[in-house]
């Protein structure tokens, strides 16, 4: 069966890290057909506009998105496409698996949690003026909604007894913010009542993000609020060494797109340097989600053997600091897929 696949290559290391996990997955032989789309700096430059309307069409038609990293311009310019992608497709759910077996840099050997962080409310709708002509005072809005609240932490229990998981825990503010994170709070302790196999936990955010950093290991899966997760990303990144190892999904009801959860870096684009690995990890996570879970894991375990290995690494979770080129890691990648498949086979 083809699967006809949204391919949009991204901005600054964007285009190599994709080149990379394509290399990957073409390689497990999957029957994907690849519709390149344009959208961020790139779109801006040629058209005016950093998410076109056709870009948009092509979503809506295709359902599912392999992303490389989108420019956003920081205090001026255009808004991010990321946060605008979310909020079209209503993609109400971001996945962001941690594994320290992906990387030679991790703290301790024994990582292996999912962050789901909101994707749609929160601080990230964006709303902040100010209060004043003079500019000296200026309000921001935080926006939950029940419905989209209870859909979360259901979809983290859903996730929990789909791949096996034991725990899941909440981090909120809801001793500060007593309405929106309060709000979060009420209806995961009614959702956990109906997965009884599941632990259910709820915690201060403060309280976890010292939790990750002394004792990363109690966690399995962590649901957060949008701003939340989106620091406790760096927290997890840090974890294991290197943003570069983490891969992200944006999940709706209809839709979902795939991608890195590290930015441009444009400081090193077109040096074919970057780690590919969170790329690489991202398409499996879509190939799960089209289907082809053996292709997946088979991604998965020889990405995690050629960084135990460790002669094939880019430069930041090299041991020896110097790294091989972002193709070289990839086709090392590409290579233990097609001998475990002969294998396999």
């Amino acid at each position: 069966m083809k699967h006809r696949v949204v391919l949009i290559p991204g901005d600054g290391i964007g285009p190599e890290i994709t080149k990379a996990a394509l290399m990957v997955v073409n390689a497990t032989g999957v029957d994907i057909e690849w519709i390149i789309a344009r959208a961020g700096r790139v779109a801006y430059k040629e058209v005016g506009t950093p998410l076109p309307e056709d870009v948009i069409d092509l979503i809506r038609e295709h359902k599912v998105v392999l992303k490389g990293p989108l420019e956003t311009p920081i205090g001026t310019g255009y808004r991010s496409v990321n946060v605008a992608l979310r909020r079209i497709f209503n993609l109400f759910a971001i996945v962001r698996p941690v594994n320290s077996m992906f990387s030679s840099k991790a703290i301790c050997d024994h990582i292996d949690l999912v962050l789901i962080r909101e994707g749609v409310e929160g601080l990230y709708v964006g709303i902040d003026h100010y209060l004043d002509v003079n500019r000296t005072h200026a309000m921001a809005i935080k926006y939950a909604s029940r419905d989209n609240c209870r859909r979360l932490v259901k979809f983290a229990f859903d996730y929990a007894i789909k791949y096996g998981r034991k725990k899941v825990t909440l981090a909120h503010k809801a001793n500060i913010l007593k309405i929106t994170e309060g709000m979060l709070r009420e209806e995961f302790l009614e959702v956990a009542k109906l997965y009884p196999s599941i632990h259910a936990e709820d915690i201060l955010i403060d309280s976890a993000v010292m939790g990750l950093v002394k004792e990363p290991e109690r966690f399995n899966i962590i649901v957060t609020s949008n701003m939340f997760g989106d620091i406790l990303s760096g927290i997890v990144a840090g974890l294991v060494g290197s943003v570069g190892v983490i891969p992200s999904a944006n999940i709706g009801e209809q839709y979902a797109i795939f991608e890195t959860a590290h930015g441009t870096a444009p400081e090193i684009a077109g040096r074919n340097i970057a780690n590919p690995t969170a790329m690489i990890l991202s398409s499996a996570m879509l190939l799960d989600h089209i289907g082809l879970h053996r292709e997946a894991q088979i991604i998965r375990e020889s990405t995690a053997k050629v960084i135990q290995e460790g002669k094939f690494l880019t430069r930041d979770i090299a041991k020896n600091g110097r790294g091989v080129s972002t193709l070289e890691m990839a086709k090392r990648i590409a290579e233990v897929v097609r001998n475990k498949l002969d294998e396999l086979d």
